[in-house]
């Protein structure tokens, strides 16, 4: 398979002409939640969680682009400007690959937006997960794919794209590769992408008995209020004792469980949100009293706790206290890996059996 993982911009086909992605091709995409930041480390360290976005994505003879959402669509636009869609229409242009006149795009959301559980980062995951799946049918046929139907893809490539798209690797980084990333940027050439910023990322291994519980409200905040009241600088005593503890973060997920509450302590960016986070710092600050290490999920609302099964109690014991909205705890698990890319036929696609879930 890796013969047929995407390559170059422009090698696509013999004569240098962009690769045409021909109908009759389909593929099926998931994508997971993911939680960034993790206290210290503020656009860096990223956590998958178990809570899936799928799609499928069919090439079809009608020019034209179709796109079905099967239960909520929370809003989000039926056309061009679908974020999967206009995410592959990007992955298809670094690729050399010439975007389907006709394309039918169904999903199936689950991850709520604006919580601060990466729901646009998983949906540009998936849409450049979709271009490369798609582009390796278009070279490789049947070939590109296993027995299992699973298409190899380039995943360190799509996690890179998906975080430039992005604005930032850590959400992005996760959804793609799964577990607990670590991710920087790194200027250079990039055999894919060419020169420029790329991000590149590795994986935490994240201690067995440490598990994440996420606590929802109702509320919506979008990333982009949530960056806005953040100072464009901060003191340097501030910032270096931010990252001593990104240090101590990684040794607590991967060793060090006890050290979770202090190596969740952070200078950056959480309590500059304070206000524009709806009452979620009050619901942190009492978390971290009760001895849970507690962190704003993201850009918020959200917020993530980080500890062992022990804790689950005393999580619900203080998210029931009155307080501001209503919030709902999770415990999705961390899943091992991230997005999967597998071929389907059309013939799934026009099937009675629904193809996002089969």
């Amino acid at each position: 398979m890796a013969a047929c993982a995407a390559g170059p911009a422009g090698d696509a086909d013999p004569d240098g002409m962009p690769l045409t992605i021909p109908a009759g091709l389909a593929v099926r995409v998931r994508a997971c939640a993911s939680s960034a930041n993790l206290g210290p480390g503020f656009d860096s360290v990223g956590m998958a969680l178990g809570i899936w976005d799928r799609y499928v994505a069919a090439v079809v003879d009608e020019p034209g682009v179709r796109i079905e959402i099967t239960g909520d669509d929370q809003g989000v636009p039926r056309d061009e400007r679908h974020l999967v869609y206009a995410t592959m229409r990007r992955a298809f242009a670094e690729l050399g690959a010439r975007g389907p006149a006709g394309l039918v795009l169904r999903c199936a959301p689950v991850i709520r937006q604006g919580r601060g559980m990466g729901s646009s980062a998983a949906a540009i995951a998936a849409g450049v997960a979709i271009a490369h799946g798609l582009v390796a049918l278009a070279r490789c046929g049947e070939a590109a794919a296993g027995p299992d139907g699973r298409i190899g893809i380039d995943l360190p490539a799509v996690s890179d794209l998906a975080g430039r798209l992005e604005g930032h690797p850590d959400n992005a980084s996760a959804s793609v590769l799964g577990g607990v990333t670590v991710s920087w940027a790194q200027d250079g050439p990039d055999p894919v992408a060419g020169p420029g910023l790329h991000y590149r990322s590795a994986p935490v291994p994240l201690h067995p008995l440490i598990e994440p519980f996420v606590v929802v409200p109702t509320a919506q905040l979008s990333t982009a209020t949530a960056r806005a009241v953040l100072p464009a600088q901060v003191p340097h005593v501030q910032a270096a004792r931010n990252s001593g503890t990104a240090g101590l973060l990684v040794l607590a997920l991967s060793h060090r469980p006890d050290l979770l509450l202090p190596a969740t302590r952070e200078w950056l960016h959480q309590e500059q949100r304070r206000s524009s986070l709806g009452g979620a710092m009050e619901l942190v600050d009492d978390l971290r009293a009760a001895g849970c290490a507690a962190v704003i999920s993201g850009a918020g609302p959200s917020v993530l706790v980080l500890g062992t099964a022990e804790i689950a109690g005393v999580v619900e014991q203080v998210v029931a206290r009155p307080r501001e909205g209503n919030w709902q705890v999770l415990r999705p698990g961390v899943p091992g890996s991230g997005v999967l890319v597998e071929r389907v036929t059309l013939d799934l696609l026009s099937g009675g059996d629904d193809p996002l879930i089969a």
